[in-house]
């Protein structure tokens, strides 16, 4: 980039008046393998990183003088924009429902919703008569429906936390007692509650360190819960008795491998209470009586690794999605509920070796989930790019399916929570079309669609375009680009294009979304186009898309990014000097790594909680995330081969004497997922060494963690700030912001 194109944006930062932070270099290094890395800013991890996590306030001096540094310095560099960040604040928040709610949904003679109040930052959990919710053919206007009972008030409980979030909430079987987890330090440690609902008194049971999930045995007195060691890995399942202290909870099942998580859920039928040891790549499900909740744990196959499992069970058989037997796009199998269960030192082939093909593998159709009804299996698929929802009447073994026609869009569904339900919901977007929310008769094969998203400052889908292209990558795979942009804005090649914001992620098989997001269109409606590369680490194109993009072939996951912003220019959908990328976690590390590897092609780049430090944190079993990501990134541990293929990437390890975009990093003090040391280490590195006078700012959330601010409207302030800069940068801020 040269510096006649920096100057015209006006932000040179010796212009600013103020001058970038410059942080102590400690000395400190790193010996694995025969190989020694110097990391001078170390110091900036904390030494009581687990106290941090759970108490904010107990940081050392020097490190959080470090990052309010920083954070004085972004303030002071977009202080010119702090009437745009209002203005875009309001125009974002303009583009919310005032009294946004869910549609109920049916239980007994209950029916469940949520919903938000005018203003106010956080859900009320609510209940009314299902004879209410049935004579309503869409939500009323302010969300509150006849006969409304409230079971939680965020608002309430939120009263006095810089930081606040809802995790699980769940009612008895009974429907008397309601279970909810909160946060108020954005660490991810959940205290879980309870309330009497024919009585309104909170009950004294109180169950901290939790993940959040809530699980309630068919007895109506007994939770289930995963436990939070001080690494923070949900690493055991307790059982809980309503009335009795939480010291005497029962553990039911300890995962004795760091390098898995545990996870705690429930069947529909309410049959069983199944407990899943995960990483990214292997799995293993215990089942017992949700009936009978002390009863016994039940093994449905031992793990083997590189093979994953779900179930569910409808009738007396429990289905199977799994990739085993090759097959890599997954198959679904079945098994009578009465031989699924083998013992622990069952060989896992042996366990397998009864599971029936139900749904065969077929390359090209990833099968993404599925859920079981009475008498229904359902399942969502990705076909050439794009989802479908396939529906089987098992005792006729009728198939159909659910699919739309745009070129980009996205498309899911859920089951409510009746097992004999006749019906299910589906949400439909496109990058154009805000949701929709349909009933979808399984017999009739009827849709009724009974919400669709309102945006109360307007928005008429004809006036944006919406593409489908194919980028041609390094290695001649073609990479799926979802584009918008509005119908004003001319694509051209050269100078006269128009700014481009490319969006990516490119790991852990996590597909990118082509739906709906009122936000982007604050950037669209400027004249930008807005573009969803969907490269390879994602399962975008199958199961294959993914292995391809991760362990020693990760450069993929670069190499693509790179090929949709050389395609989108060259096609005119970005102008020569123009291309802004936005990643955030591991779409963090990509912001970083084509940041290293190309920083001419980019102008601008916004990196949210990114994950740069991969080299060292994947070094230290000790961090929460390490052990269970070994699959994902490799073992640099034991392999050097692995050690060396994260070397040659690690964004902090690369950053070297060169020209950079402009950048905007964030952290969140209380992250747990990417620890807050990771950027700040980052951007110093990067203030040591650039060679430009581009802006580059970096901003932590000091009460907040991985998701960024709590609240309904807050977090819209760090949108705001995050398309500010990127107008500052482009130069195209407005005369008077």
């Amino acid at each position: 980039m040269s510096g006649d194109a920096v100057r015209s944006g006006g932000v040179v930062a010796s212009a600013l008046g103020v001058e970038p932070p410059v942080h102590e270099r400690r000395d400190h290094w790193h010996e694995l393998h025969g190989d020694r890395r110097h990391d001078p800013y170390a110091w900036l991890r904390a030494e009581n990183w687990q106290e941090v996590m759970r108490d904010p306030s107990v940081l050392s001096g020097d490190i959080r003088a470090a990052l309010e540094a920083e954070n004085s310095y972004c303030k002071a560099a977009l202080s010119e924009t702090e009437g745009l960040q209002d203005g875009l604040y309001e125009e974002l928040k303009n583009r919310l429902e005032p009294a946004e709610s869910s549609l109920p949904v049916e239980d007994g003679n209950w029916a469940y919703y949520s919903r938000f109040e005018p203003g106010r930052q956080h859900p009320l959990f609510c209940r009314c008569p299902r004879a209410v919710a049935d004579a309503t053919v869409e939500p009323p206007e302010d969300g509150r429906y006849a006969e409304e009972e409230i079971l939680l008030d965020g608002n309430a409980l939120a009263e006095g936390h810089d930081y606040f979030q809802i995790g699980g909430a769940d009612y008895s079987p009974d429907q008397c007692f309601y279970a909810y987890a909160i946060d108020t330090k954005g660490s991810e440690y959940y205290e879980i509650r309870v309330r009497d609902l024919s009585t309104g008194v909170l009950l004294e049971d109180v169950i901290e360190s939790t993940s959040g999930a809530i699980v309630w045995a068919e007895d109506n007195a007994t939770i289930f819960y995963t436990r939070m060691d001080d690494n923070h890995r949900p690493s055991q399942v307790f059982r809980h008795v309503l009335g009795r202290p939480a010291a005497e909870d029962v553990l039911v099942y300890e995962e004795p491998d760091s390098g898995f998580f545990v996870g705690v859920g429930k069947s529909l039928s309410g049959r069983f209470i199944e407990i899943d040891s995960h990483d990214h790549q292997t799995s293993e499900i215990r089942l017992l009586d949700a009936r009978r909740p002390q009863s016994a744990l039940q093994l449905v196959a031992p793990r083997q690794e590189g093979v994953e499992y779900e179930v569910c069970d409808i009738d007396d058989h429990l289905y199977i999605r799994t990739n085993d037997r090759e097959a890599e796009d997954f198959r679904i199998a079945r098994v009578a509920v009465a031989d699924a269960f083998v013992s622990a030192d069952a060989k896992p082939e042996d366990a397998r070796a009864g599971w029936e093909d139900h749904l065969s593998h077929k390359g090209g159709e990833l099968i993404l989930s599925m859920a079981g009804l009475k008498d229904w299996l359902i399942t969502k698929l990705r076909v050439g790019g794009l989802p479908r929802i396939r529906l089987e009447h098992l005792p006729t073994q009728e198939v159909h399916f659910i699919a739309f026609e745009e070129e980009a869009f996205d498309l899911g569904f859920g089951v409510g929570a009746e097992y004999a339900a006749e019906r299910i919901r589906f949400r439909y977007s496109s990058m154009t079309t805000p949701g929709q929310l349909y009933d979808y008769g399984l017999t009739s094969r009827e849709r009724r669609l009974r919400k669709e998203q309102k945006i109360p400052s307007g928005h008429n889908p004809a006036d944006y375009i919406t593409r489908r292209i194919e980028a041609v990558a390094h290695d001649g795979e073609r990479v799926p680009v979802s584009i918008l942009y509005h119908k004003d804005t001319k694509p051209a090649v050269g100078a006269d294009g128009p700014p481009l914001l490319l969006m990516g992620y490119g790991s852990y098989g996590h597909a990118m979304s082509a739906g709906f997001s009122t936000a982007r269109l604050s950037l669209v409606d400027r004249g930008f186009v807005y573009a969803v590369a969907h490269i390879r680490g994602g399962m975008d194109k199958g199961y294959a898309w993914y292995k391809n993009g991760k362990m020693e072939r990760k450069t993929n996951t670069f190499r693509d990014f790179v090929s949709v912003a050389e395609t989108l220019r060259d096609e005119g959908f970005a102008g020569e000097g123009k291309i802004c990328a936005h990643g955030g976690s591991a779409g963090g590390m990509l912001m970083g790594a084509i940041a290293n590897m190309r920083p001419d092609l980019f102008h601008a780049i916004v990196a949210d909680v990114p994950f740069v430090d991969v080299l060292t944190t994947m070094c230290d079993a000790t961090l929460p995330l390490t052990p269970p990501e070994w699959p994902e990134w490799g073992n640099p541990i034991e392999s050097r081969a692995a050690y060396d293929w994260i070397k040659a990437y690690s964004p902090y390890d690369n950053v070297s004497a060169q020209s950079y975009p402009h950048m905007l990093i964030t952290a969140g003090l209380t992250d747990p997922r990417v620890t807050y040391w990771e950027p700040a280490k980052w951007a110093a590195a990067l203030r040591e060494k650039k060679t430009d006078d581009n802006l580059l700012l970096f901003k932590t959330n000091m009460s907040a963690g991985h998701g960024g601010a709590s609240g309904r409207f807050e977090r819209l302030k760090e949108v705001a700030l995050m398309y500010a800069f990127l107008l500052k940068v482009c130069g195209l801020l407005p005369e008077k912001a």
